[in-house]
């Protein structure tokens, strides 16, 4: 994956420091990477429908 760089302030540090130990993490870049993902997977799950509830068609009788 390419780096890129990403300027963080004080509270943002913060909850990348909760997230590395909470995942126990190496560092809080892996956190965030961590955290992007987590957000990508579930923005596609959105898209694709994935997770939905699926319910029986009923074959035959009236439509």
């Amino acid at each position: 994956m390419p780096e890129e760089a990403m300027h963080a302030d004080d509270r943002l540090e913060a909850l990348l420091e909760k997230v590395r130990q909470r995942e126990n993490l190496d560092t809080t870049e892996q956190a965030a990477e961590w955290l992007l993902r987590r957000r990508l997977r579930k923005g596609v799950a959105g898209l694709t429908g994935r997770g939905r509830a699926l319910h029986a068609v009923p074959t035959g009788g009236r439509r």
